[in-house]
């Protein structure tokens, strides 16, 4: 099943809704005192659900999503995770080493945008702006010390992450957070997508689009470390709480590496892609 964060005409409000053959559904509609968010939703467990997956099948009607506003598909996670060096060739252009345990790192919950969004940024902080294209994972169920053969049990569902860098910053700090945290640098969307729709996620085409020319085009079975061990690799330090996004790392193409170099400029629109969940699209503004 597919969820989006939609605003509607005339409101600043995101309101979580079902899509349905083309059609979107407020979820609070459709089940009396229904979740208004993707993170009630999954905190209300399997039950909760199979009710809104009932409803849904059940009415007709609906509202059109392109006519409404997309927030992020994640708006209010109890952590956002991001894995970095996931892919051998992303790891090898950018000349840092994968290492024999995954490089994690967190995101601040202001990066959070949705599909269509406009992100800006100062040019006196960087001009040096990349795109990363991510396969998303959101837990379900508590996670603790599961085995890589139980971590798929606790994702709930998938979605896009478009994981925006400041390349200058990353490299002049020892830490990633900030440079990824922007406002607006964490675009995800336009929709969260429930595992069973998905199945295997490393079976997945992922690509990037950057004004009009393809710039990363891969698949998720290329990570080094697929979901499932991230999964049970992060659950033995932390517990992964119901609604945490985990960005799993982007594969090669990205433009510091290219020659020449591609940046994301004033007016660029980057558009970021998974096979079977959707296509993420971002508009750039520099400021002055």
């Amino acid at each position: 099943m597919r969820f989006a964060h939609l605003i509607a005409p005339g409101s600043s409000d995101p309101k979580l809704a079902a899509l349905v053959d083309g059609r979107a559904h407020l979820v609070s509609d459709l089940v009396p005192g229904g979740p208004t968010t993707l993170q009630q939703l999954i905190v209300g467990g399997d039950e909760l659900l199979d009710r809104v997956r009932d409803a849904a099948a059940a009415v007709a009607g609906g509202l059109a999503p392109e006519k409404m506003t997309y927030a992020s598909a994640v708006i209010d996670p109890p952590a956002v995770i991001a894995i970095g060096l996931n892919y051998s060739a992303h790891s090898d252009e950018l000349g840092l080493k994968a290492d024999t345990a995954p490089t994690v790192f967190t995101l601040w919950p202001n990066s959070l945008s949705g599909h269509e969004a406009t992100t800006a940024w100062p040019r006196s902080l960087s001009e040096s702006v990349d795109y990363e294209a991510e396969l998303g994972v959101i837990i379900g169920t508590a996670a603790k010390d599961v085995s890589a053969d139980e971590a798929l049990d606790h994702v709930w569902g998938y979605t896009v992450v478009n994981d925006i860098t400041a390349r200058d910053i990353q490299f002049s700090e020892a830490q990633w957070s900030r440079c990824k945290s922007f406002d607006g640098f964490t675009p995800t969307g336009p929709v969260a997508v429930t595992a069973d729709e998905v199945g295997d996620p490393q079976r997945l085409h992922i690509w990037t689009v950057v004004d009009g020319h393809t710039v990363q085009d891969a698949s998720t079975g290329q990570m080094i470390r697929p979901v499932s061990t991230l999964v049970a690799h992060l659950s033995q330090s932390v517990t992964l709480l119901p609604g945490t996004l985990i960005s799993t790392g982007s594969p090669g193409g990205a433009g510091y590496s290219r020659e020449p170099q591609i940046f994301l400029r004033d007016r660029s629109t980057v558009t970021v892609a998974v096979d079977g969940i959707g296509e993420l699209t971002t508009h750039c503004r520099i400021l002055d």
